[in-house]
């Protein structure tokens, strides 16, 4: 089909890096990435069947979405003045609708209110499904994460380096048209992330509580992970999320999974490597039952976890054809790999399946030194 030809060529293509600030406010630095990337924003918009199909027709129906969007935009514009800025930016610099790019960075706020008999079939329950597999022993410190997405981001991803006024920076993988980063990203305090969704029942949903994709963009400038823990934790988070916490400076790593009312449970990954799909394992909370998160749990648990070989390996498996680990569609795709060794001090970028290790990127991540290692250069803004 000529569809999948095109996600295929999308796929091959290598992600785009662009470098921009220090600027004179956030708003201009979401500026200059919605004009950098208009075209791939553009793009994305046209094709995500979740906007047009759910999100929109709710936004449009002023008696039922009025009065949850209200909140949700007030309160976070009210918690974070900058990041809520940055999203004017981009909309402007972009030239598309700010109405479509909040409603792309709130949909996880959003698509938990919208009537499970509205929803079209076609993309409902697509959103996102990412796995992790960590370890922190004598011999390795490893966070290997598989960023899995819905279809419409396949080909409209890039790479953010973002230099704040006091000379920090921090890079991100980021989804167009959306803050940095709902994925993962690291900073030059030598602290990084990894992200996975998780699925509180109903009951367990605050309207208009604060969005991920804020809370995210605010751990990119943490400085300690003790602090990114505070930013967490600081937040009342309308869904659930899981945070993995990754600090190069005390080799240490933290699962943290949060919930709505400022609730959150924090795990100290060690010796034993541990592998986090999409629901939760420590924090005692109603969840919907993922048949597809607990098959990859279940997978995961039988395959061995003993090299960074290994790791590789179990995110590169498909062999439940029905819930693989490493996701090739229709509807769910992993989009790449993301290693970070905490020993070597990297963070890696792996197209396609990671089993066959090639590596697009590879950035050190040590305090202070963050910088690119790959073969192309981040462009700057003009």
């Amino acid at each position: 089909m000529q569809s999948s030809d095109m996600d295929s060529d999308r796929e091959r293509e290598k992600v785009d890096m662009f470098q921009v600030g220090p600027c004179q406010d956030a708003y201009q630095f979401g500026f200059l990435i919605g004009k950098r990337f208009s075209k791939l924003i553009k793009s994305r918009l046209a094709t995500d069947l979740i906007l047009h199909n759910q999100l929109l027709p709710f936004a449009n129906n002023t008696i039922q979405s009025q009065s949850l969007l209200q909140t949700l935009f007030v309160n976070n514009q009210r918690k974070f003045p900058r990041y809520w800025d940055e999203l004017l930016g981009t909309a402007a610099g972009s030239a598309v609708p700010l109405l479509h790019i909040l409603l792309i960075n709130f949909r996880k706020e959003i698509l938990a209110f919208i009537p499970k008999e509205s929803a079209k079939s076609s993309c409902a329950d697509t959103l996102d499904d990412c796995s992790d597999v960590l370890v922190v022993d004598e011999t390795m410190a490893i966070a290997a994460h598989n960023e899995d997405a819905n279809v419409a981001l396949v080909g409209h991803t890039y790479l953010i380096k973002g230099i704040l006024p006091d000379g920090m920076f921090f890079v991100g993988y980021t989804y167009a048209g959306e803050l940095p980063s709902c994925a993962f990203g690291f900073n030059s305090h030598g602290l990084a992330f990894t992200l996975n969704s998780v699925p509180p029942a109903e009951d367990e949903i605050v309207a208009g509580g604060i969005g991920r994709n804020f809370i995210s963009r605010d751990i990119l400038e943490a400085t300690c992970i003790e602090d990114a823990i505070s930013r967490i934790r600081s937040s009342e988070i309308s869904v659930g999320h899981c945070y993995n916490l990754i600090e190069t400076s005390t080799r240490r790593i933290l699962n943290v999974e949060t919930a709505s009312r400022k609730r959150s449970s924090v795990f100290e990954v060690g010796k034993t490597p541990f592998f986090h799909a999409n629901m939760y394992l420590h924090l005692q909370i109603n969840q919907v039952h993922d048949e597809n998160s607990i098959s990859r749990q279940k997978r995961a648990a039988a395959l061995p976890k003993k090299s960074k070989q290994d790791f590789l390996l179990l995110l590169g498996d498909a062999d439940d054809r029905k819930y693989p680990i490493y996701m090739t569609g229709p509807l769910l795709h992993t989009l790449c790999t993301a290693v970070i060794d905490l020993d070597e001090q990297t963070l890696s970028i792996i197209e396609r399946n990671p089993k066959n290790g090639n590596v697009s990127h590879v950035f050190s991540i040590s305090p202070g030194e963050v910088k690119s290692c790959c073969h192309a250069n981040f462009p700057n803004a003009v």
